[in-house]
């Protein structure tokens, strides 16, 4: 691994990380930067991993540091996600991914069209227009994407919570705190796996650590309208990508 190929992962990393929590779909860019630097694409997806749990973990205490945190709210979220995560990575397995990310690239344009519609109520007034067994439902149906792709789920993610009556900034919060435990569950079947190098892993992952952290920090400062054209950018790069449009 070449100087060149440090550099651009650490500071390729600190650009994921800070999208990764401001809105999603930075493993778009980390997962190729992997391959760039001599990568191989099955230990690319397990080498990224290594970087996203302490991105995560970076994001929640920066979060709770500057007085965020849904969890008291948003724990019947949890199981369905991790639960369908599970569910997902078996599907994978008997599924094409180009299905589901061709799928993903058309869906996600709606969503966000969706997210850029005015609330009518102040953040701390919604309330959801899902009953908790249909959110429930939904959120097994993320987890279920999130353990086949991954590319994007965070995006996903943050996306459907403000349509359950969470503000984005909130809801940014409660999604670095799913990924990481969902992250925790499938990073010992990479490692187990032997599918990680460990040395870009770990260059990747100082980047997207301290991204994490000044992600979750910027959220806070610029709240959801800063937050809401992060994530069109995100989402309209995201979904070009996996329609096959460049890269």
């Amino acid at each position: 691994m070449s100087l060149t190929d440090v550099l651009i992962l650490a500071f390729g990393g600190l650009a994921a990380g800070v999208i990764n929590t401001m809105a999603g779909g930075g493993s778009t860019i980390t997962v190729p930067l992997l391959v760039f630097a001599g990568v191989p694409g099955t230990y690319a997806n397990g080498s990224n991993r290594v970087g996203i749990l302490p991105a995560c973990l970076a994001a929640v205490l920066s979060f709770r540091r500057l007085g965020v945190s849904g969890f008291r709210d948003s724990k019947v979220i949890f199981l369905p996600v991790i639960f369908g995560s599970l569910v997902g990575s078996v599907l994978i397995n008997q599924l094409g991914d180009d299905q589901f990310e061709r799928l993903f690239a058309f869906l996600v344009i709606p969503i966000v069209i969706l997210t850029l519609m005015p609330q009518k109520s102040k953040p701390k007034e919604r309330e959801s227009s899902w009953s908790s067994p249909t959110m429930i439902l939904i959120f097994f149906v993320v987890g279920i994407y999130g353990g086949a792709i991954q590319a994007g789920v965070g995006l996903l993610m943050v996306l459907t919570l403000s349509r359950s009556g969470f503000d984005l900034v909130v809801a940014n919060s409660i999604k670095v705190m799913i990924n990481a435990l969902v992250t925790v569950i499938a990073l010992p079947v990479f490692i187990f796996s032997g599918k990680i190098s460990w040395g870009p892993a770990l260059v990747l992952a100082t980047g997207l650590t301290v991204g994490g952290w000044l992600g979750a920090k910027w959220t806070v400062e610029g709240g959801e309208r800063v937050v809401r054209w992060v994530m069109v950018v995100a989402a309209l790069g995201l979904s070009g990508k996996l329609a096959g449009l460049y890269g």
